[in-house]
């Protein structure tokens, strides 16, 4: 729930408050934030930042609900679950996300950070927002694939759980990579380059 006050603010103050806040929480993280930095950066006064939020964990929580809300609209929505050939889906869906990332990169740090995080307790209702908003993005990856593209001369279930093993090992992989970094320093191109790689390999494996 956005707070009135800063609900009445203009958008473009809006917009330079946040962005200063998860580029801090997304480099630092919850403890090490610091609400000087955000108040400098976002060019406002200390006592309006704790106007318009009574704490900095009322903040933190904030824009937890706020990153959520831009994802679920400008990058999960985005996806073509009409597409029924499942490494194409991944390679869209990678597509998307780098396109969302590029325009967003302080939400999607941000977003990554609080995933790696295990500093903060959340409240239930949050909890929940990011379970859902990871079986979102599942459900986007595995409906509606076509099985007749696999080879006819392997079993289509069992390819298809070793692809999807694959790709979440990689997630994982990199999700151990990167815990107690700073994920706003981190250059995720060469991740993406190697991940359309291995999508290429998959595809040369399993399919006709």
């Amino acid at each position: 729930m956005t707070p009135p006050t800063f609900n009445n603010l203009d958008e473009t103050k809006q917009k330079r408050i946040l962005n200063a806040a998860l580029q801090e929480f997304a480099e630092n993280g919850y403890e090490q934030a610091s609400t000087n930095q955000i108040v400098k950066h976002a060019g406002i006064g200390k006592g309006m930042l704790f106007y318009y939020f009574k704490s900095k964990k009322e903040l933190y929580q904030y824009l937890i609900d706020y990153a959520i809300n831009i994802m679920t609209k400008e990058f999960l929505s985005l996806i073509d679950v009409s597409e029924p050939d499942f490494i194409d889906r991944l390679r869209q869906i990678a597509s998307v996300k780098l396109k969302f990332f590029n325009e967003n990169p302080s939400v999607t740090n941000f977003i990554g950070s609080v995933y790696l995080a295990d500093e903060v307790k959340l409240p239930v209702h949050l909890q929940k927002q990011l379970t859902d908003l990871q079986s979102y993005g599942y459900s986007m990856l595995y409906e509606n694939i076509d099985p007749t593209l696999f080879r006819d001369d392997i079993n289509v279930d069992k390819a298809f759980r070793l692809i999807r093993w694959s790709i979440e090992g990689y997630q994982n992989e990199l999700t151990n990579e990167f815990k107690g970094k700073q994920i706003a320093s981190v250059d995720l191109d060469p991740y993406w380059e190697e991940f359309y790689e291995y999508l290429d390999v998959l595809k040369t494996s399993f399919y006709k």
